[in-house]
């Protein structure tokens, strides 16, 4: 390759299709081109680089328009028999050439990228060998000298070492759980019992999660099976008391590959027949299969897959002979370089572990988070708090909601509450947030009151936004005393945190308030300091995509701009990460402004596009980005602007964004965090201490902080967090949606 010649990429996707390849195709083909590159396709996988011809197409800017939200990929996978043999790879490093190709983004799980790397490794040898055979020339070798690879995991199954998320596991895990919401209604309904297989192969994750998820009663999984011999009466004895408790369904998950102590495996109709001829259960098997690959990909796995195709392009810009070849993956929230095989050899080892039935040390290399899910699901699906357990000293909590309603609110009481009873403490429910303390409207919660709670929108206890003043405060004093609470769970948002600060800040003055409190970040507006995520946030965003996806099937048949307004308030959060996931071409954010020569500067934009054949333009504006420049003055001047050319519609989309069941995510991470809330409880309170804290996600990591920290940390006037990850993004939307000049 010369240096006047621009460097070219080839992308492919290999092995099973995964929701989210076709953002990050998106994202790699787009990149590229910004960054002077061209970028081909390579269709049907490797398959494809070997047959070589119309299979490897250079890609424009718009030929990865209107792929986002498509499950699958555009590009088409295969399995590839040929590219294991030294011929198939000799083949395909000749269509390479001919096109002058020699860096490859290589999209598959373990079989894909150890094939890619092994490429990489042959690549001199290969080109050798086609020189020999008077295929190429001396000098085509000579400017090609190394393949450059960038791996990136595309696997539902959520099983490669080296990244928290694998691309498509997040909506595989939606479809999971809408599979069991689903069928959870029915099974009551003539109480039955459901046994779903969900896939993974040699991975529990998908069953694990869409167990705590769901809020199923039992869960299989290849890691750890059951421990004792007679697994069989213990799953029924479990099941049975949950009946006697009063529930009217059980749901069992049985993942694809689970298997006994010995390695026998467990199915999904051995687990029906069991039930059935020990309980007497009416019992129904539901295989899920291919549905968890299927569909639209979640927001998480669109904004995911285009950070690891741009910064993919990004390395392979760099690489060099040297350079050991990279996977791209995330781990605690960050986009992250890890060398690739040595990734693919720790994926295996687990495998391996799991063979010669080394359940701990498969459970080891699965990392801390994943035991502590199954410890905590544990806890979660007995009928009962244990009789004859009791706390050394007994504490009573209160839980309460303060602020907007936001989804995973009940999934956070829920195991709040169950994890209290079980170490043998009391739980008071707080109804109507704050206003429940200063009335005194508390009830003692019991172990069925959550039932049904893991999978529910809204906020069963009740919220508001009230923030106590003056004589409230001695109301609060007089029912923390009245009804001896040790302790307060405050799970909500921004006037929640601001009312526990007040609390602790006044210890002085009332006595009562000398008990540890503990915030738990619950709001759509992601607005809270010391977590990079609250609760409910990535439901609302799953929200806001799912209506955009269908504002942009209505334009079809027409011309037209949408201007679609979000919630956040003063944080531009929702705005931007929607504008990713959705492919806008303009964000307003509060964070920015909006001025007129921005309006000027866009509506001319947009006339542009309009004029060279665009059919749909997208601008999303966060709430509050402007109090003139409203979204209905955007749309009058735009369709002002506009004339013949396009149409404007708005779209608000209003509280649709804090409604309906909350995600996977959000399920997950209320469960993660409320444990760790109970705990400072009962650490701190059994110890007598009044500590104050608030609790969130920093890089992925759970962490406590201190409650006097929390002024500093916040931008009072605006209310939202002084440190904003998101806003590093805004050059990625800003790459990807708008094609150089």
């Amino acid at each position: 390759m010369t240096a006047q010649e621009p460097l070219r990429i080839g992308v492919l996707t290999s092995g099973g299709d995964a929701p989210g390849m076709n953002p990050a195709v998106r994202a790699i083909v787009r990149t590229g081109i910004s960054r002077g590159c061209e970028v081909y396709a390579i269709y049907e996988g490797y398959q494809g680089m070997i047959e070589g011809g119309a299979l490897i197409k250079r890609m424009g800017w718009d030929d990865v328009s209107g792929i986002l939200h498509r499950g699958g990929t555009v590009i088409g996978t295969a399995r590839s028999a040929g590219f294991r043999t030294r011929e198939g790879r000799r083949q395909a490093a000749a269509n390479l050439l001919a096109l002058g190709i020699n860096r490859l983004v290589v999209i598959g799980g373990d079989g894909s990228l150890t094939g890619a790397n092994m490429f990489r490794q042959e690549w001199p040898i290969l080109l050798a060998e086609l020189v020999a055979e008077g295929r190429i020339s001396a000098a085509t070798a000579a400017n090609h000298p190394f393949l450059g690879i960038v791996g990136m995991v595309g696997s539902i199954d959520n099983d490669f070492c080296g990244t928290d998320m694998t691309i498509g596991a997040d909506t595989a895990l939606h479809r999971i759980t809408e599979a069991l919401d689903a069928i959870s209604s029915t099974a009551a309904s003539h109480q039955r019992t459901f046994v779903i297989e969900v896939m993974g192969r040699n991975c529990g994750y998908l069953a694990l999660m869409g167990a705590i998820s769901g809020g199923a009663d039992w869960v299989f999984i290849p890691e750890q099976p059951p421990e004792m011999d007679d697994w069989e009466s213990h799953v029924c004895e479990v099941l049975q008391a949950g009946r006697r408790s009063g529930r009217r369904d059980s749901i069992v998950v049985v993942a694809e590959g689970a298997r006994d102590s010995k390695g026998k495996p467990i199915t999904a109709d051995q687990i029906k027949n069991l039930l059935e001829d020990r309980l007497g259960e009416d019992t129904r098997v539901t295989i899920l299969g291919h549905v968890q690959r299927g569909g639209a990909p979640s927001a998480f796995d669109r904004w995911m897959s285009m950070l690891l195709g741009h910064t993919a392009v990004l390395e392979l810009l760099n690489v060099t002979p040297e350079h050991e070849p990279q996977l791209i993956g995330m781990r605690e929230n960050r986009v992250t370089h890890v060398p690739l095989m040595a990734c693919v050899a720790e994926t295996r080892a687990v495998a391996e572990a799991i063979s010669v039935h080394n359940y701990g040390r498969a459970m080891e290399l699965r990392g801390g988070s994943f035991s502590e899910a199954l410890r905590t699901f544990a806890t979660l699906v007995k009928s009962q708090p244990p009789k004859d357990h009791s706390a050394p000293r007994p504490l009573r909590l209160a839980v309460l909601h303060s602020g907007g309603p936001a989804p995973g609110m009940n999934t956070a009481v829920r195991v709040a509450v169950r994890l209290c009873l079980d170490y043998g403490h009391t739980m008071l429910g707080v109804q109507n947030g704050f206003q429940g303390l200063i009335d005194g409207d508390i009830h003692e919660m019991n172990w069925m009151s959550v039932s049904g709670w893991a999978t529910m929108g809204g906020a069963e206890l009740g919220t508001g936004r009230k923030i106590p003043q003056g004589a409230d405060l001695y109301q609060i004093a007089r029912n923390i005393e009245r009804h001896s609470i040790d302790g307060i769970l405050m799970i909500g948002g921004w006037s929640g945190y601001q009312t526990c600060h007040k609390l602790y800040s006044e210890r002085h003055t009332f006595p009562a308030f000398n008990i540890p409190t503990i915030c738990l970040p619950s709001t759509i507006d992601n607005n809270l300091p010391g977590s990079e995520l609250s609760i409910g946030a990535d439901t609302a965003l799953n929200n806001i995509i799912q209506a955009i996806d269908r504002i942009k099937q209505s334009a079809v048949a027409s011309r037209r701009c949408f201007v679609v307004e979000v919630m956040g308030r003063e944080c531009g959060y929702l705005a931007l990460m929607s504008g990713l996931s959705s492919g806008a071409e303009r964000v307003y954010l509060p964070e920015e402004g909006i001025t007129l020569h921005d309006l000027e500067h866009d509506v001319n934009e947009m006339n542009n596009w309009f004029k060279q054949g665009r059919r749909v333009s997208l601008v999303i504006r966060n709430e509050k980005a402007n109090p003139i420049y409203s979204t209905g003055f955007i749309c009058s001047l735009f369709e002002e602007e506009g004339g013949e050319l396009f149409e404007v519609r708005q779209a608000i989309l209003g509280h649709l964004q804090q409604g309906g069941d909350p995600s996977p995510f959000d399920r997950i991470q209320a469960t993660r965090l409320a444990v760790r809330c109970v705990e400072f409880l009962i650490e701190h309170g059994g110890r007598g201490e009044a500590n104050g804290a608030f609790i969130g996600y920093k890089s992925g990591k759970v962490q406590l902080l201190d409650i006097e920290d929390m002024p500093r940390m916040m931008d009072i006037e605006h209310a939202r967090p002084r440190e904003q990850w998101w806003m590093s993004l805004r050059d990625v939307v800003q790459t990807l949606n708008h094609a150089p000049e």
